[in-house]
């Protein structure tokens, strides 16, 4: 038993010893505390700067949309309380030029009692009815045939002299002619809507349809697709962004056409209030009218590009925040 007892004795130092490699491991939270130590900040090391520069960067992002809406106030209300102060200082004429807080009362006496043609809004939906309308089938008319012609050399050909000799014609003096042809109904005003924004989505979609990377469409050959599938599948959705660019700038030629349509002659529409203003030397009636178009014009552009961002929203970020 004493010699047990001293082999057991005798066993424990090369057992403590020999624990003295893994002894660390007990010791050991001493010897790997500074790699815990080590690993503590490094873990967090990484994402930390990522995040504050995130952080950072929404922040400026932020501060400088506050400060861009802050100036576009400010220099609103710069330009109309120098309209207004001049106005009534009568340094500029009163009754040619108006004033801010006239045209003001103008747009509340139409909204609440109405206008001699009928209910403001009314006249609002009937100008914008004209421009919608006519501003789809400017651009599925021009979509169509621009793809078309941009795929079909031999149709280009035959039809491209015809379409530069359309384009050279000044197309507000056509209001009159649809006028003639269509009379005084809503008709003409689509008609000239129509003609304004055909030109600006034909070519845009005409050159979409000839910059599509013709790598895409070989390979699109090489694994079998037709010809209507290439156009289906490669070339409308390459060419979907020029189409977008135009759509902007078109709405607002779909408005001129419609206005100037019912300048001309109407029953109903803005047009006609501002030519109704225009002939009882209304000043603020007209003002008050152009600034309701561009309420439309404003709303309407910020529904289109909402449009754009959700069917673009594969793009790259930076390319978003760019536009």
């Amino acid at each position: 038993m004493r010699p047990d007892a001293q082999g057991a004795s005798s066993q424990v130092p090369p057992d403590a010893h020999g624990a003295s490699p893994t002894a660390p491991d007990t010791h050991g939270a001493s010897s790997t505390a500074p790699d815990t130590h080590g690993a503590s900040p490094a873990a967090p090391a990484v994402p930390a700067p990522s995040g504050a520069k995130g952080a950072t960067r929404a922040r400026a992002a932020r501060n400088r949309r506050l400060l861009v809406l802050g100036s576009r106030l400010l220099l609103l209300v710069v330009v109309f309380g120098a309209w207004e102060v001049l106005a009534r200082a009568e340094v500029i004429d009163a009754f040619n030029f108006s004033m801010p807080s006239a045209i003001w009362r103008q747009i509340r006496e139409w909204a609440e009692h109405g206008t001699a043609q009928g209910s403001l809004w009314e006249q609002i939906w009937y100008t914008l009815y004209e421009a919608l309308l006519g501003w789809a089938v400017g651009v599925v008319a021009g979509v169509v045939l621009g793809i078309a012609l941009g795929r079909i050399r031999f149709l280009a050909d035959v039809l491209g002299p015809y379409i530069k000799v359309l384009n050279a014609i000044p197309r507000i003096v056509l209001a009159p002619v649809f006028l003639i042809w269509f009379g005084l109904g809503p008709a003409s005003k689509v008609a000239s809507a129509v003609v304004l924004v055909f030109f600006p989505v034909f070519f845009n979609a005409f050159q979409g349809a000839r910059e599509v990377d013709r790598n895409l469409v070989d390979h699109a050959r090489v694994l079998g697709a037709s010809k209507r599938r290439v156009t289906l599948q490669v070339v409308i959705p390459s060419a979907t962004s020029w189409i977008f660019t135009s759509l902007h700038v078109s709405f607002g030629f779909a408005l001129i056409g419609a206005i100037v349509g019912e300048y001309i002659g109407a029953t109903k529409g803005l047009g006609l209030l501002v030519a109704a203003s225009q002939g009882t030397f209304n000043a603020a009636g007209v003002y008050a009218a152009m600034a309701i178009l561009a309420v439309v014009a404003l709303v309407t552009e910020a529904l289109l590009t909402f449009a754009e961002r959700r069917l673009f929203r594969w793009r790259p970020a930076e390319s978003a925040t760019d536009r």
